[in-house]
């Protein structure tokens, strides 16, 4: 005999919070933009600096002020030589910062440390700067160097090298399961 009442679930339906973990949220913004937007950044503020704004005529009168604001009595020879040493330092920084995240972009939400991830990122990197180079060879207060390129490039192969040992610390040591080659 048919029941007279409809038919009911017997389970309730799951609050709000129930489904929220279990369903990722939808972003608009989709996920390689996510994990590649610091590089691309990073490769504009690289652009900027290769302007006629950061060329070395006007940054030493920033740096002048500063530094004869610490140091009064600065000679003319010691400013130009803490100025190189400032300008190519900056090189080897925005480089070394560029590699990092560049290896995050190509490593994307895995983990770990792959040798083909990390040359990947270097050769984006060391091409980036030769196009660098060859941008400010078009600015009229600027020059083109293959040695700020090469620069550039070790910057960038410094944080590899960073990079993977710092991976390579983090890494557990490997166990030996053979019974030769534990200690007695």
């Amino acid at each position: 005999m048919p029941s007279t009442e409809p038919r009911r679930n017997p389970r309730p339906a799951p609050t709000l919070d129930e489904v929220r973990y279990r369903v990722p949220p939808k972003s608009m913004i989709p996920a390689w933009l996510r994990t590649w937007w610091p590089a691309l950044l990073w490769s504009v503020v690289i652009f900027t600096a290769s302007t006629d704004t950061f060329s070395s005529q006007h940054t030493a009168g920033v740096f002048a002020a500063i530094l004869h604001w610490f140091a009064p009595s600065l000679s003319e020879t010691t400013f130009e030589t803490i100025h190189l040493f400032i300008r190519k330092s900056a090189h080897l920084t925005e480089y070394f910062i560029f590699y990092l995240l560049l290896y995050r972009g190509i490593r994307g939400a895995r983990i770990g440390w792959h040798w083909s991830w990390a040359f990947a990122a270097w050769f984006i990197a060391a091409a980036y700067a030769a196009l660098d180079e060859i941008h400010q060879s078009f600015v009229a207060s600027r020059t083109a160097s293959a040695r700020d390129s090469l620069l550039d490039s070790v910057g960038a192969l410094v944080a590899l090298l960073v990079l993977f040992l710092i991976h390579r610390l983090r890494r557990p040591p490997p166990t030996s399961d053979h019974p030769s080659l534990t200690a007695p």
